[in-house]
């Protein structure tokens, strides 16, 4: 559930709806999205057989073709994304009674279908299980990436609200898994396995929970954390949840009982999820039955199997004896090149929807601009063709009155966008008990699914085997499934992990690099680059995939991400990296996978190549949960010293300039929890659409030209913790000791701890880079806020020179009406995203974080023709106003009251760098692990 800025009619900028109490958050994919309404290359009107053609003749030939199939005994197949519509299921329900043989299948690129076949053997309904992280102590996940895409994502603000360490107290957190993945970066415990190792340790944690024999075969190590797990479980009751993303329906169904088993608070059944339904087997028989001659019409919407397909030649193959084919499409892809009508459908911002993501939570989607072509959405085209007159905004709001609104206000839910169904939230009984011999899943074997017992279940998993390297398919965050693969914010934004834009690539360790000869190297000028690998899965191959030593890959894995490698209807910058669907067997994302080294070396766009902090503990400061309730906070967050006649004085004590005084009007202040943030990145797309930052394009981020005015930065420790750098990097004594002993700090651990740190302007009252501009184009404000006259600079640069923080961006071409940078700011659609109340920069001009200057001042003029005083929280940057997990607040530290003000007194604020005395407006917290043992 989202709300739309507009502008002029134009939607801009995409925000959080803060009165949803389910799905109100958005992540980069979602904030990159209005980018999307304004692309070049969308589709302005239907086609036939890639012609032109009028909607009047569409329609005619399809419903011609549709009453011709209706007694013929052929089917007429809808092939669709999963909608999660009460509206249009009832309309497709209409649509197959008025044709009698229709069939629907849903379809999602990535599946979730051994969660759905677990959950409905187990509830009685194909759903998807929902938590609330905010309620577990321990959360315990064997392959699980719940901040990231995990079973339609949404997790992380749940998750980080029990981070914050409260009343001594803070979640806990431990990951198996094979690919680092945001949620293993945010672990107090991560174990890197197998996929293979992962089964076993679930089956073996089952039967430690279950007090029963499960004979597996780990490692002692593994064992030992399995042990270890167990009784942190144990210990913590229905305070603990367990979760799995593992393609295997025993294990998400081990997964189902154990959280029953615990009575899990953060384990919700009463109120499953939507929001993914696709049917793989579905998918399946369709082929067969399009290539057998069954199928007389397609009809697809929100799908592109040809491309997100691993048997897509067979897909093709059962297109050409199919009598009608129909795809809706914002854009021309690998689908509707095969198929004989195109309809150009509508971007969700140009339609009207409704949506029942979890169970008893509705929303409804209203357009925010007129069509911007000769568009019309699928449930509209529906209506058409079953002969009616009915607009779908009518049948929607028909549909809510009838069966969902009752004796609420239609109005009222519309202005909304969201509604509550209370009757819905009646307990879920379950089908199944977990103590009973009785207990039956839906098992996944070749052929068909058989029941079995739950003990069945884990014996299966334990005796899981796998010969030779494992492959893990995932959905990067940036980039999903490829569904927006055209979308330049979402190109050039860097991976959390690897940090690396513009690819997608092989993740391997260093130990398995090592013995296959791959490499990455940092060249001359400054880039990172890599050799290419050939990757062969039963029998296909993808050719020259490039290769990333990850830190933290299991040993014996590698990964590969979903949604690059697109060719068809993209623009030629945009035609980057490899289809990881043409190994998606069997709709798994684990596969066994030969690999090979290729000739020649791929260039990367890293935008961070100094991978480690090398001891440089005053930059990430943190502490353990014991430390933190122990001692005292001088301790773990000490004041840096610096000398001040030959004696040492905090450094907050010390000051080369006079201070103002600042205490009249407002005083912007951002604080920035380094518990909280998970390292997500949607606050890095929500400041490019805030403020027109431009796209500059792979070959310019390899230079570090990119334009981002607020970076993530993700440290790895160079040990297994932080901490051990800190006390190796104190303990060098002599010249050569200090210098290899940097070297090999240089390099991160096999495991390494991470960190994640938001860094943007820091607003230093005391500022390094305005002392030092030779025609004052940057000044400091009485409201705390580093300003920049674009018109006043004149390119020196000495301010970014002079900066510690490295935040300012220089222009080093003109971006806009630039043939050289074929985006989005040279052509007029693309242009319509513009924010009017922010300046595009020029070549030769420095930019960077404004703290949304436009932003604050509006709050005060609305403020001020109002009358009235402006509450605390009504201030809001961009990122800010992105950040659903609490980790960015900004506010007012003149107004006493204020969230900010609290944080600035808090015992873990610390200021980066503070030790150079430029005294910033934006301030940390300082970062708690819980990392006790049980």
């Amino acid at each position: 559930s989202i709300l739309i800025k507009t502008r002029e009619g134009r939607p801009i900028k995409v925000e959080s709806n803060k009165d949803a109490k389910t799905n109100g958050n958005t992540n980069a994919r979602i904030q990159a999205s209005v980018l999307s309404l304004y692309d070049s290359t969308r589709l302005q009107g239907p086609l036939a057989n890639g012609e032109p053609v009028e909607w009047a003749a569409l329609d005619t030939s399809v419903k011609s073709k549709l009453e011709g199939l209706k007694n013929s005994g052929k089917q007429i197949v809808l092939l669709t994304q999963t909608y999660a519509s009460p509206s249009t299921t009832k309309l497709i329900g209409e649509f197959k009674e008025t044709y009698g043989n229709v069939n629907h299948i849903t379809y999602d690129a990535i599946s979730e279908d051994a969660a759905l076949s677990a959950y409905e053997a187990k509830y009685g309904e194909r759903a998807l299980p929902d938590y609330d992280f905010e309620k577990a102590e321990l959360i315990v996940s064997f392959g699980a990436d719940f901040l990231g895409d995990w079973q339609g994502g949404g997790y992380d603000s749940g998750y980080s609200k029990g981070r914050i360490p409260k009343n001594g107290k803070m979640s806990r957190h431990i990951q198996f898994e094979s690919n680092l993945s945001l949620t293993g970066a945010n672990a107090d415990k991560r174990i890197p396995l197998k996929p293979s190792e992962q089964k076993k340790a679930l089956a073996s944690l089952f039967g430690k929970l279950n007090n029963s024999s499960v004979s597996v075969d780990l490692s002692d190590a593994i064992t030992k954390a399995v042990d270890d797990a167990a009784a942190e479980i144990k210990k913590a009751g229905n305070k603990a949840i367990v979760v799995t993303g593992l393609d295997d329906v025993n294990a998400q169904a081990v997964a189902l009982s154990i959280n029953e088993m615990l009575s899990s608070m953060a384990f919700k059944p009463a109120a499953p999820r939507y929001i993914r339904q696709g049917n793989s087997k579905a998918v399946n028989l369709l082929i067969q039955d399009m290539n057998s001659g069954k199928v007389g019409a397609l009809i697809m919407d929100g799908v592109n199997p040809m491309y997100t397909l691993p048997n897509a030649s067979d897909f093709s193959d059962g297109v050409a004896k199919v009598d009608l084919t129909v795809t809706f499409s914002t854009n021309w892809n690998e689908t509707t090149e095969i198929t004989e009508f195109t309809a150009a459908s509508n971007h969700y911002l140009e339609s009207w929807g409704d949506a029942e993501l979890v169970k008893g939570h509705y929303s409804l989607m209203q357009p925010t601009i007129k069509e911007l072509f000769d568009t019309r959405q699928f449930q509209q085209a529906l209506l058409e063709w079953m002969g009616g007159d009915l607009k779908y905004y009518d049948y929607i709001k028909e549909t809510w009155s009838s069966t969902i609104l009752g004796e609420a206000s239609w109005n009222k839910a519309l202005h909304d966008g969201v509604f509550v169904l209370e009757s819905n939230a009646e307990s879920v009984v379950a089908t199944l008990n977990d103590d009973s011999a009785g207990q039956t899943i839906d098992q996944q074997s070749e052929g068909d699914a058989t029941a079995m017992p739950i003990s069945s279940a884990v014996g299966s998993l334990a005796n899981s085997s796998a010969e030779g390297m494992e492959l893990v398919l995932y959905p990067k965050t940036g980039m999903g499934d490829g569904l927006q693969a055209n979308n330049p914010w979402l190109q050039e934004f860097p991976d959390p992990i690897t940090r690396v834009s513009w690819d997608n690539y092989v993740t391997i360790s260093r130990t398995d690099a090592t013995a296959l000869g791959f490499v990455n190297e940092n060249v001359a000028n400054g880039g990172l680059n890599g050799s290419y690998a050939k990757l062969s899965v039963n029998g296909v191959s993808l050719e020259n995939v490039p290769v990333i030593i990850q830190p933290g890959q299991a040993l014996g894995t590698v990964g590969l991400s979903f949604g690059y490698g697109r060719q068809v209807g993209m623009k030629t910058e945009m035609q980057t990296g490899v289809n990881a669907y043409n190994l998606y067997q069997g709709f798994n994302r684990i596969q066994n996978v030969t690999l090979e080294k290729a000739g020649g070396m791929h260039e990367f766009a890293c935008i961070q190549l100094h991978n480690t902090l090398m001891g440089r503990g005053d930059i990430i400061k943190e502490t353990t949960l014991e430390i933190f309730n122990t001692k005292d906070h001088s301790e773990w967050n000490h004041v840096p010293h610096v000398s001040l006649n030959h004696q040492e004085v905090p450094a907050t004590t010390v000051d080369l300039w006079d201070s103002f005084d600042r205490s009249i009007g407002h005083h912007f202040n951002m604080s920035i929890d380094l518990n909280a943030c998970t390292g997500c990145g949607a606050c890095v797309i929500a400041c490019h659409a805030e403020n027109n930052v431009p796209v500059v394009g792979k070959q310019e981020v390899r230079k570090s030209r990119d334009m981002h005015w607020l970076r993530i930065d993700r440290y790895y420790s160079s040990e297994d913790t932080f901490d051990q750098d800190n006390t190796k990097k104190d303990e060098f004594s002599g010249a050569f000791e200090t210098k290899s002993g940097f070297e090999e700090m240089e390099i991160a651990a096999a495991n390494p701890q991470v960190a994640f740190q938001p860094v943007m302007c820091q607003h230093c009252n005391h500022a390094p880079c305005e002392t030092v501009c030779p025609v004052a184009a940057t000044s400091h404000s009485r409201q705390g806020q580093n300003h920049m006259a674009y018109n006043r600079c004149v390119g020196t640069r000495y301010c970014a020179n002079n900066c510690p923080y490295k935040v300012r961006r220089f222009n080093w071409f003109l971006l806009n009406n630039n043939e050289e940078f074929d985006y989005h700011f040279n052509n007029d659609l693309g242009k319509m995203v513009i924010n009017p109340d922010v300046t595009v920069r020029s070549r030769g001009v420095i930019e960077k974080c404004s703290l949304c200057i436009q932003m604050t001042q509006k709050t005060i003029l609305d403020a001020k023709r109002e009358g009235r005083e402006i509450a605390d929280g009504e201030f809001q940057t961009a990122c800010s106003n992105a950040c659903s997990n609490g980790a960015i607040v900004f506010g007012d530290s003149n107004d006493k009251e204020s969230q900010v003000t609290e944080l600035k007194k808090n015992d873990r604020m610390y200021h980066l760098l503070e030790s150079v005395g430029t005294k910033p407006n934006v301030f940390y917290q300082l970062k708690v692990r819980n990392t006790n043992e049980a």
